[in-house]
């Protein structure tokens, strides 16, 4: 029965004494006094939500029409108080500044999910009790591995975000699968109560049984990911591959974790939610795969410029898709607005891209002698699903002012798009403050109207051309098979 329980991990001196690999919970960084606040969040709600489910069963239970009258008066004081709670930790959730690499300057800020909190568990007398019932062993010669137990779990609340934090907390899983078995019968519950609190509402959960647990720690698991990717330097080809690396796992471990555990009660981890926020991650990754081929710079080449229009407007389009899925019942409700209104952002944003890309294409580069006149038609007509009525592809290549004209309906169709973008972030106020969204937007803006002045003005019959939408390259970003990724995971995490 020894094996139901692993070995204390070693602990390494600090200066203000031990901590378990992994786990630092003395580091005074910004995110983790996000997690300290949305800890005092939680415990906030709890005492509303406990004060209402109260006043709601008085409210059931009287009679007199006093009563009911200040029953009624105080409810609502308790519902205002919730929601004010409740949009103090949506604040949080948007607070993406502090996950962000302190090395970039100019990047569009990626979205991190925060880790649930949960309450302490004391393992000890359950155990020790089932120890000596259904073994019949003498509890006391397993006090320390208890302890181990109970130190690894409180050590995974406050992980380190790194690879050390996520071998941590695929460790701890590992135990649960071990402890499951030998202490969790499905028959009869041993007194442990679980509590995990929502991540987007605050709201608790209690479970006697290892479900929630498990569940629990995946989601953090796949939300840690999502903070390393952030954290990640964009500036870099690495950094850039290693973000696309975080938000690819993490949206296997996410859809892992909506695949097997389809009863959750919280409702971040809802098959709807979950959904949404592997559909977030991907979109995420394929930004960052986007940056990755402009790294270097973006040529201004006919082909060049081809291939970086079909990756951007790929990007719009993915980001559009979580924009719509964000926006549907029953996640509307609880998903944070300013994630939508981001969404929203960036799908046009990009989009503005690929217009601006395909309007470069057309006004800086004639058709020249010795061109293969096929292959730039070709390449050009894979950007559309159909051109403006009356022109053809291989005529507006060959015709200096058709090209200038299309060129420009593009510009036009980009700068509609780019103000949008600004109009929205300028209406949200948590974006808004976001200093590195304002500056990305507001130069890609300037870009577009300075292209457009370049050309030249005057009017002319094609001047109301309306330029044709772009499509996006063909292939998708996947996560890969989520359960080779968890397997491959803890193998890592067993070594």
């Amino acid at each position: 029965m020894t094996d139901a329980l692993l070995p204390r991990q070693a602990a390494e001196p600090t200066g203000d004494g031990y901590f378990r690999k992994g786990c630092n919970p003395l580091a005074e960084t910004g995110r983790s006094k996000l997690q300290n606040q949305r800890a005092v969040l939680n415990q906030q709600i709890l005492r509303a939500v406990r004060m209402r489910a109260g006043a709601e069963n008085l409210l059931r239970a009287t009679t007199n029409n006093k009563v009911r009258e200040q029953v009624l008066l105080e409810l609502s004081f308790v519902n205002s108080d919730l929601q004010i709670l409740k949009e103090e930790l949506e604040g949080l959730n948007i607070s993406v500044e502090v996950y962000q690499n302190a090395e970039e300057t100019f990047s569009i800020p990626l979205v991190p999910l925060g880790l649930k909190e949960t309450k302490d568990v004391d393992f000890t007398l359950p155990l020790k009790d089932f120890i000596l019932e259904h073994y019949s062993q003498d509890s006391s010669e397993y006090e320390d591995e208890i302890a181990d137990l109970m130190d690894l779990r409180q050590a995974c609340r406050t992980p380190s975000r790194d690879e050390a934090g996520i071998e941590m907390l695929i460790s701890y899983f590992l135990q649960l699968g071990y402890v499951e078995n030998r202490f969790f019968p499905p028959t009869r519950h041993i007194g442990v109560l679980f509590t995990w609190y929502d991540s987007f509402t605050g709201v608790p959960v209690c479970q006697q049984n290892l479900l929630l647990e498990k569940a629990s720690v995946l989601f953090n698991i796949g939300a840690l990911y999502t903070q390393i990717g952030t954290r990640c330097n964009r500036q870099t080809q690495a950094g850039l591959e290693n973000a696309v690396d975080a938000f690819q796992k993490a949206a296997g471990v996410l859809s892992y974790l909506k695949e097997t555990f389809t009863h959750t009660p919280s409702y971040d981890m809802s098959p709807a939610m979950l959904n949404v926020l592997v559909k977030m991650m991907l979109a995420q990754a394929q930004e960052c795969v986007f940056e990755q081929i402009g790294l270097s710079g973006i040529r201004n080449e006919f082909f060049t410029l081809v291939k970086m229009t079909q990756e951007v407007a790929k990007v719009g389009e993915v980001y559009m898709l979580v924009n719509t899925a964000m926006n549907q019942e029953p996640v509307k409700e609880n998903i944070p607005y300013s994630w939508s209104k981001l969404a929203q952002i960036k799908s046009d944003h990009y989009k503005a891209l690929a217009h601006y890309f395909t309007a470069t294409i057309l006004c800086d580069h004639e058709l020249q002698p010795g061109d293969d006149e096929d292959q730039q038609e070709k390449a050009l007509s894979q950007l559309y699903d159909c051109v403006p009525e009356g022109l053809m592809v291989l005529a507006v290549l060959k015709d200096k002012v058709q090209r200038k004209q299309l060129g420009k309906a593009h510009l036009r169709k980009a700068i509609v798009y780019h103000e949008e973008a600004l109009r929205v972030c300028g209406l949200c106020k948590k974006l808004r403050n976001i200093e590195a969204l304002q500056e990305v937007l507001t130069a890609a803006h300037k870009r577009s109207l300075l292209k457009y002045a370049q050309q030249e003005t005057e009017d002319d019959f094609l001047s109301l051309l309306q330029a044709p939408d772009i499509l996006p390259q063909e292939c998708n970003l996947l996560y890969g098979n989520a359960e080779d990724i968890l397997l491959n995971l803890f193998s890592h995490g067993r070594g």
